[in-house]
């Protein structure tokens, strides 16, 4: 693989153009998974899928498999999962309890439970060790490979392999006030969400920067969801996929990648949201958490958001539908989608069973909103395949040259509601990584054909 591609040449932000090989290219993926997934935080999870001592969840960074579990001692932790010895996955589940993995390949263990171990993830059994090894085999240096960086911010779980990573509130900047909405509770109360149900996973032919760049701060797709909006997929009567929202705006953070559609600070009441749900118990829930919110954010600077990509792929919505989206990468042409919905931890039962049912009509693999998303992800990216048609860059200029500071939002620039802006600053911070080497490559790297 070459890795003195011209970077600047693929990624013109400055006048609003982009390469399509960005979407196909199997070379700039490979490089992605050293440079971009392999130096970023990633979100791996949520803390309601391991709420136990030993309950451990399988996910991925990049395109690497990673275990998330719980110590007994109640730490946090990430390993590869894969085994030192010939690579085999040591954990085959989704999802469980287990101090122990053993690989099926030739029964290597590991375990995390410190009071049987020097480190977490230590090679503890291995199959005729006298016999083989002669009893030298080194079970520190040959246990599970431990992620270095690993946070519970508010619940979600974020890690990252790169051990001179700077911390997860850096990365995340000013745009951590938008996050804060989805992770908080409806009342503005700090981290006051929980899961609702599973992880939904399925796969879509397309490139995940295509998937990431669409919740950064696209509005102008908006002609895409008109059948859905006529379909009156709601959670109230009347037309609409959402709660009624002012016309947002396309809000950025030049050098972090990150972007959502949202409003800027300020300091005057929250707005009420919350339509007429056609059931007076539901009504009264929603009446009485916005007069809590009303009183804890009063006189407060305060953000609200509907929709927003952290580079490079966790996209969330904020409001309603409230959920965290992972685009996993496969390939160049393909993603592996994961959606973990949340509630606020009292929501009472009635409540949680109406957002269930407008959360799968609305996202997922069957979701009304999702299904139009990913019919124009598969069309473009197969649009990009050809001979022609990859060589036809892509306009991202709508908005170009409107960007201007927010008041109160270190680092923010808004463009406009109808704007690419944030997209323009996703490309440029992919080209600022992908122009520098990863942490982790190196003269002879195997990847690379050295």
């Amino acid at each position: 693989m070459s890795l003195n591609r011209d970077f600047d040449a693929l990624v013109d932000a400055d006048n609003g153009v982009i390469s399509r090989e960005l979407f196909v290219d199997r070379d700039l993926y490979e490089l992605e998974l050293d440079r971009v997934f392999a130096r970023s935080w990633l979100l791996v999870g949520h803390a309601g899928r391991i709420p136990a001592p030993d309950d451990f969840f399988v996910s991925r960074m990049g395109n690497d498999s990673v275990i998330l579990t719980q110590s007994r001692q109640g730490e946090i932790m990430v390993f590869l999962n894969s085994c030192p010895h010939r690579g085999m996955r040591v954990c085959r589940f989704d999802q469980g309890n287990a101090a122990l993995f053993t690989c099926p390949y030739h029964g290597w263990s590991f375990s995390t439970n410190r009071e049987r171990v020097e480190v977490p993830g230590q090679l503890i059994g291995v199959p005729r060790s006298e016999e083989g090894y002669s009893g030298q085999l080194d079970r520190v240096r040959w246990g599970l490979k431990r992620c270095p960086n690993v946070v519970n911010y508010k619940g979600s779980i974020w890690a990252n392999w790169d051990p001179d990573a700077p911390p997860l509130e850096d990365y995340l900047g000013d745009m951590r006030r938008y996050l804060d909405v989805a992770l908080d509770g409806r009342d503005g109360s700090p981290g006051g969400s929980q899961l609702l149900g599973g992880v939904q996973k399925w796969r879509i032919r397309c490139n995940w920067k295509t998937v990431a760049e669409n919740f950064a701060g696209d509005l102008y797709h908006e002609v895409s969801h008109q059948s859905a909006n006529l379909a009156e997929i709601g959670l109230a009567k009347g037309k609409g996929r959402r709660d009624a929202l002012p016309l947002r705006h396309a809000i950025g953070f030049p050098g972090l990648g990150h972007g959502g559609l949202a409003f800027p600070p300020t300091t005057e009441p929250p707005l009420n949201l919350s339509p007429d749900y056609g059931d007076a118990e539901i009504n009264a829930y929603y009446a009485e958490i916005h007069g809590r919110k009303v009183q804890n954010l009063a006189g407060k600077a305060h953000v609200n958001l509907v929709v927003g990509t952290i580079f490079p792929n966790m996209s969330f919505h904020a409001n309603q539908p409230r959920s965290l989206a992972i685009v996993h990468p496969i390939s160049p042409t393909e993603v592996e989608m994961w959606r973990m919905y949340l509630v606020d931890r009292d929501t009472p039962a009635r409540v949680q069973d109406m957002l269930r049912r407008y959360y799968l009509r609305y996202s997922g693999p069957g979701g009304m909103t999702e299904a139009d998303d990913m019919e124009n992800w598969t069309q473009v990216t197969l649009a990009s395949q050809g001979a022609i048609g990859r060589r036809q860059p892509f306009n991202y200029q709508l908005g170009l040259g409107k960007e201007a500071p927010v008041d109160g939002l270190a680092g923010g620039v808004a463009s406009g509601s109808y704007s690419e802006g944030n997209a323009r600053i996703f490309y440029r911070r992919w080209k600022d990584l992908m122009a520098a080497p990863g942490p982790f490559e190196a003269e002879g790297d195997a990847r690379h054909g050295g």
